[in-house]
């Protein structure tokens, strides 16, 4: 008897047609059954231009809004972000990750070094819609369209900071303010060990009651902060404006106490150990659960709270979200440290976490020049996991994103003299390693079209409605001629075709959403990498095979011995096992195969 995949030109018909989302019920699906689309909205689509200056006057300084300043809001907003929802699901896109919508302060920073709060990340009002980016009503109509096409909607959050209101008198017209840790500024004495006595009978932040905290009353143990008067009341919900609840230590260096103690870059640093903090994150955040029903939360900055914080807040979302008749809603955290994102799954008790171990291995060997042995070493790392791989499955992998650069910028760079058709290659052999591997993949704005931003942060946060930005626009993309100083959403470019057509194949192929995975072949240099993935209920296989050299290669390659027949769900396959368990793969230079086998029983 054979069994799993339909014989035929049928099958490649069932698997690349697109499914319409919204004939599946979208709560049913796990974390891992989804696409996940990364995007800024400023920097998406334009669906009102009312509202690029936030329904503020002036200039740039008060507004934040200069479209030819990569450091400013260029307009992009969420009305514009759903009238791309069927570009978007065109695509292949199942879930929509949706950069910090929340009011920002406009601008921050001295003289010269200012710039505006475009991304999200400096948040004054926690329960509102940024006017930039529209109006609470804006965004429960995404959120509705989204859901009516089957499509999930995540939303960035922050927990871990403010915007820059707080200052400290020992800083004033400073560039910096050094951290002072709690060993030479205890919480008992102003100033230091050698101050006047504050803050009588509090135990430290170690010990998380009420009681203990009540006798915090006095923040000027390190520094001495203070609000300006234009922003006594800048910030909502009210609590968030007193200084009490920060740490005021002055800048993080990101490494030891005051990596979840300091002001990131500037950032008034909440401080998470409080139990009136706590109650109060869990209060805002559950507020955007209960009235817009979204379906998760990214974490930023989650390494950058104190553990203890994630385990309060974690289990109170879940039940919010279960609540609202949100069964499978996705908590992942940033933990932007390869080595310690495991970790974080343990001590945090986080869900899940955006996996920065998967784009090293990414750079490494389809940007880079080691062998695809990297992989072994990576998906052996599994076992670190909270539940090893029943975690791992639904870790969100990703190759580039605003922080961290596009991938494309990092094949250029690591292979200057490229021709652009290699620079292409390998830029679509990292989505096929991304789409058909465990975890869930996640395509930052852009890439569909051929971006190739720089190493990180506001040089990888290109205009996708056509740009302003000089620095943007005289940017080479791959894949095309094009340029963004026009808008970019061509449904018939290379990588946009590619990423749309294994999409599908993804999410048609139970073994490649939620199947276990088994290497079967990889080298210390670049060439195979091969991976079996299994149907969770029929254990039919599905053959990955990926050409990281450029040369072409044909090898044998491990399969199980009642998979006899195959069929290409992607490149080319051997109809037939060589003998029982083993297949022939031929793979072009930078190539890929994925393999469907019927199984003889």
């Amino acid at each position: 008897m054979w069994r799993g995949l339909a014989w035929g030109v049928g099958l490649a018909a069932a698997v690349i047609a697109p499914q319409p989302a919204a004939a599946q019920d979208f709560r049913a699906r796990l974390p891992q059954d989804e696409v996940i689309y990364f995007v800024l909205p400023d920097r998406f689509a334009n669906g009102d231009p009312a509202n690029d200056r936030g329904g503020l006057s002036g200039d740039r300084g008060t507004t934040g809004f200069d479209p030819a300043d990569a450091r400013y809001y260029h307009g992009g907003d969420l009305k514009g972000l759903r009238g791309k929802l069927p570009y978007l699901q065109a695509l292949g896109i199942t879930a929509i990750w949706v950069a910090p919508i929340f009011v920002n302060k406009p601008v921050q920073g001295g003289p010269g070094q200012q710039s505006a709060g475009y991304h999200g990340y400096w948040i004054t009002d926690f329960a509102h819609v940024d006017p930039h980016f529209g109006t609470d009503a804006e965004f429960k109509a995404l959120v509705d369209a989204a859901h009516g096409r089957g499509m999930k909607v995540y939303m960035d959050i922050v927990a871990n900071h403010t915007a820059d209101v707080i200052q400290y008198r020992e800083c004033a017209g400073a560039d910096a303010c050094p951290y002072r840790g709690r060993a030479d500024y205890p919480y008992q004495r102003r100033g230091g060990v050698d101050g006047a006595a504050i803050n009588p009978g509090f135990a430290g932040d170690a010990i998380g009651t009420a009681a203990n905290f009540a006798r915090l009353t006095d923040p000027g143990y390190a520094y001495t902060p203070f609000v300006p008067e234009a922003e006594k009341a800048a910030k909502h919900p009210a609590w968030l404006n007193d200084p009490i609840y920060y740490h005021n230590r002055g800048d993080s260096t990101f490494a030891g106490e005051s990596s979840t103690m300091g002001d990131f870059v500037g950032l008034d640093d909440l401080m998470t150990e409080n139990p009136r903090v706590i109650a109060g994150m869990i209060d805002i955040y559950g507020s955007w659960i209960d009235r817009f029903g979204i379906d998760g939360f990214r974490i930023d900055t989650a390494r950058h709270v104190n553990p203890e914080f994630w385990r309060a807040f974690v289990p109170p979302m879940l039940a919010r979200a279960r609540a609202r008749g949100i069964p499978n809603f996705h908590i992942f955290g940033e933990v932007a440290d390869p080595a310690a994102q495991a970790a974080h799954t343990i001590t945090a008790m986080l869900p899940s976490v955006l996996d920065f171990a998967f784009r090293q291995a990414l750079l490494d060997s389809v940007a880079g020049t080691k062998g695809t042995d990297v992989f072994e070493k990576l998906f052996d790392d599994d076992v670190l996991y909270a539940r090893g791989f029943d975690t791992a499955i639904a870790l969100p992998t990703f190759s580039g994103n605003h922080d961290n650069g596009r991938f494309a910028w990092f094949v250029r760079k690591a292979f200057p003299q490229a021709s652009e058709a290699e620079v292409l290659r390998r830029v679509l052999l990292s989505n096929a390693l991304l789409l058909t591997l465990r975890g869930v993949p996640t395509i930052y704005a852009g890439d569909e079209q051929g971006f190739a931003g720089g190493a990180n942060d506001v040089d990888a946060r290109e205009d996708q409605f056509g740009s302003k930005v000089a620095q943007y626009a005289a940017r080479k993309l791959v894949g095309t001629d094009a340029s963004i100083a026009t808008p970019r959403f061509d449904e018939a470019h290379p990588i946009f075709r590619a990423i749309a057509g294994l999409a599908r194949v993804r999410t048609a192929t139970p073994a490649l959403t939620r199947g276990r995975q088994v290497l079967r072949a990889r080298e210390d240099k670049p060439g195979l990498l091969a991976f079996s993935r299994f149907d969770p209920v029929t254990g039919a296989e599905v053959l990955l095979a990926f050409n990281t050299s450029t040369e072409p290669l044909a090898r044998q390659v491990q399969v199980e011995t009642r998979s006899h027949r195959f069929h290409p769900l992607a490149g080319s396959c051997a109809a037939t096992a060589s003998a029982p368990g083993s297949l022939t793969i031929t793979l072009p230079p930078l190539g890929y195969a994925v393999c469907a086998a019927e199984t003889k029983q």
